[in-house]
């Protein structure tokens, strides 16, 4: 009985270590953009877009659009095999590495493709140049899903067309 005694004491100091003040992100949580040029070299030896959803914290669309649209893929496998996605928040002052390589801030990039209303999604190449329709706004999530899916695969016609991706379906 002593050593199943020391025994949960030291599964108890590893969970109470473990608990530390480091947060987990969540794997259906749309990650933050923070090295687009990465990102995009990622994204193009994927042979995949890079969906790029401009949101502000306080915007109840882009909350709703993140819950019941984006995390959800997020979580389906076949969906990370399309498309890789990253959230750019216009009120943070956090940088964001550009696709030039430079430091910029959400804002700036938000000026850049001259995107005014949130949540408005963007699908774009290792360069970032625009693939496909965007996406502004919400109206309703009826039918969301499925112009969501003809733009990616508007954007995976393009890259195909402009030989990224010679060797994938």
């Amino acid at each position: 009985m002593r050593n199943g005694c020391k025994w949960l004491r030291v599964v108890a100091a590893v969970l109470v270590i473990g608990a530390g003040p480091s947060r987990q992100v969540d794997a259906s949580e749309l990650m933050p953009a923070t090295d687009l040029q990465r990102e995009g070299r990622a994204a193009s030896t994927d042979c995949v877009p890079l969906l790029l959803e401009f949101a502000r914290g306080d915007c109840e669309y882009c909350t709703l659009l993140e819950q019941e649209v984006l995390e959800p893929m997020q979580r389906n496998r076949d969906y990370r095999r399309r498309v890789r996605m990253r959230r750019l928040l216009l009120d943070s002052d956090r940088p964001v590495r550009d696709f030039d390589g430079r430091n910029r801030d959400a804002e700036s990039l938000a000026r850049r493709y001259q995107v005014r209303v949130t949540p408005t999604l963007l699908f774009v190449d290792d360069r970032g140049q625009e693939l496909a329709d965007r996406m502004v706004g919400v109206t309703t999530l009826d039918f969301y899903g499925a112009y969501l899916d003809q733009a990616l695969e508007q954007a995976r016609d393009r890259l195909r067309h402009e030989g990224c991706c010679p060797h994938r379906p």
